[in-house]
């Protein structure tokens, strides 16, 4: 069951709000999904975007003005939120683990295992929801994200074969195995950072899992939280497995939503060259 929480016009198309109760998290999860016009002739191809630690379904609807380029390219925006929320979910006073910071995998360990399977609800739970309500082309999909939600957008991409007809990232988390950015949340979530090998992109990219997938990834070389990303690791794996894929170190750029905005343009033009070729 869903519910609209709120609709509004943008940029020739709609930008909703919705509701609804999740099996995969046992709960109810809100999350935003932009529809271009094209969608009242067709269904229309799907990027979907996930957000970083603390971050909410809004963080990127609001402040990343994806909308002006995936109504340029014809292509919908799914923005799902970052956790599962509620008074009988588990939390943490630290503001990387628990609410906000579900890290896309599916925990095994309590507290978090009742609620905490956001792998599923992001591949499996919203998508049965989202084509069936909308006209969406459920052949056409593609994602990004940006830091926590830039790992989410890689690792599910490198274990969806097929599915994905492009991957980007802003800032991601690209070794969290060796990183207080997945080492911690990894042995919470999954009982040892070992478990987690398999939701770390660099690992993942050494075993060829973005071998002929496109790939592009951003981050600034003046990020506050570099030294956390490891993007030289994720690198370094994808040119000894010699993968085609775009890394770009932008000079002068943190990991704010003004970075995140400003290489938008060019991320929703990657993708909508490979969601309509």
């Amino acid at each position: 069951m869903m519910e609209t929480l709120s609709e509004n016009r943008c940029f020739g198309g709609v930008q909703g709000v919705y509701s609804h109760t999740s099996r995969a998290t046992t709960g109810t999860m809100t999350f935003g999904l932009f529809v271009p016009e094209e969608a009242a002739d067709r269904p229309v191809p799907v990027l979907w975007y996930l957000s970083g630690l603390t971050c909410t379904h809004e963080n990127a609807m609001v402040k990343s003005g994806a909308q002006a380029w995936a109504a340029e390219h014809g292509v919908a925006i799914v923005f799902p939120d970052t956790s599962p929320r509620g008074e009988d979910v588990a939390n943490h006073d630290d503001y990387d683990l628990g609410q906000g910071a579900g890290f896309y995998i599916d925990a095994t360990e309590a507290p978090w295992a009742s609620h905490f399977s956001m792998q599923t609800y992001v591949l499996e739970d919203l998508p049965a929801l989202i084509f069936d309500a909308f006209p969406l082309d459920r052949d056409r999909q593609a994602i990004t994200g940006h830091s926590m939600g830039g790992h989410g957008a890689l690792t599910l991409a490198a274990k969806s074969p097929g599915r994905f007809r492009s991957v980007s990232a802003f800032s991601p988390i690209c070794n969290p195995t060796v990183s207080d950015w997945g080492k911690k949340q990894f042995e919470a979530y999954l009982g040892s950072v070992e478990a987690g090998a398999a939701h770390d992109a660099t690992t993942l990219a050494e075993g060829g899992a973005f071998d002929g997938l496109p790939v592009l990834i951003d981050t600034g070389t003046d990020d506050q939280f570099g030294h956390l990303l490891k993007t030289e690791c994720l690198a370094e794996a994808l040119m000894r497995r010699r993968t085609e894929a775009t890394v770009r170190m932008q000079k002068g750029y943190d990991h704010s939503y003004f970075f995140v905005s400003t290489f938008m343009e060019e991320h929703l033009a990657f993708h909508g060259e490979a969601l309509w070729r």
